[in-house]
């Protein structure tokens, strides 16, 4: 991905705000904008916004999945969090999961991702014991390995996680990448449930910016040299998501054969 590192995008924002997977902005209790981020995506495609100052990318393909949502939900309140509506909604992915801010003042950010898990209750129940666990990248440095929402939470689900972090732009452009090295359970609670998930991310500027946020402003001119750069690497993840589908091909069968004995519980984990 050393491509993004040569590209070179004007300058025209300091900051962006994403509510994953929701229909509707949310104004937050840090006092950020968060944008609504509901775009249908596929097993290799990408969306970026109107104004083009974030884009999101995802690679890879729910195997075994009874719908393949892209996009997960939950009524349920929110602990640890002031603003339960940003946590509502979260965008997950089977492989890998990425969001640019485009056009960034070069400087340093504080780079704030925000989870919750949803679909393992607390209890002891069978469907207690799924496990999500994947990999953060920011700017291409790994943040966290095996991070597991519920578990940094303390064991609860519907509790939101904050993690910060402090980093440089250097060439107008920031990447956040989620994924998932085969870690966890894929089957609960349904088949084909696994992968990053994220509830919302910002990036605020840890200096005075010298550029207006213009979330309204068009600029046909980048188009072009930003659907490139995200549509290089969609391409390349598919590597790495044909690795993973061999890996499934093979749990899938193991699975099956549990089925066939009766077994309502599946839980697979690759530690």
């Amino acid at each position: 991905f050393s491509v993004i590192h040569h590209v070179f995008l004007v300058r025209h924002t300091s900051s962006f705000a994403v509510d994953s997977g929701s229909r509707r902005p949310v104004s937050g209790s840090d006092n950020s904008f968060y944008e609504s981020d509901d775009a249908s995506l596929g097993p290799a495609s990408f969306y970026v916004t109107g104004a083009q100052t974030w884009g999101v990318s995802n690679v890879g393909r729910f195997m075994d999945a009874q719908n393949g949502s892209y996009i997960i939900y939950s009524s349920r309140q929110f602990l640890n969090t002031l603003d339960t509506e940003l946590f509502r909604n979260a965008r997950m992915s089977p492989s890998s999961l990425r969001y640019f801010g485009i056009g960034l003042e070069n400087g340093n950010y504080t780079v704030t991702l925000q989870f919750a898990e949803f679909d393992f209750p607390d209890g002891q129940s069978w469907k207690s014991t799924g496990r999500r666990v994947f990999d953060i990248y920011v700017q291409g440095v790994r943040k966290e390995q095996n991070f597991d929402i519920r578990k940094t939470a303390g064991g609860k689900s519907y509790t939101a996680v904050r993690k910060q972090y402090i980093v440089p732009v250097t060439k107008n452009f920031l990447e956040i990448h989620l994924f998932w090295a085969g870690k966890g359970t894929c089957c609960i609670p349904t088949q084909g449930y696994y992968g990053p998930a994220i509830s919302a991310l910002s990036a605020t500027p840890n200096f005075t910016p010298t550029v207006r946020n213009a979330a309204a402003k068009k600029n046909g001119s980048k188009t072009g040299m930003i659907v490139g750069v995200i549509v290089g690497l969609a391409v390349l993840g598919l590597v790495a998501f044909a690795a993973i589908f061999v890996w499934r091909q093979k749990k899938r069968k193991l699975s099956l054969e549990q089925e066939g004995m009766g077994y309502t519980r599946t839980t697979l984990y690759s530690n």
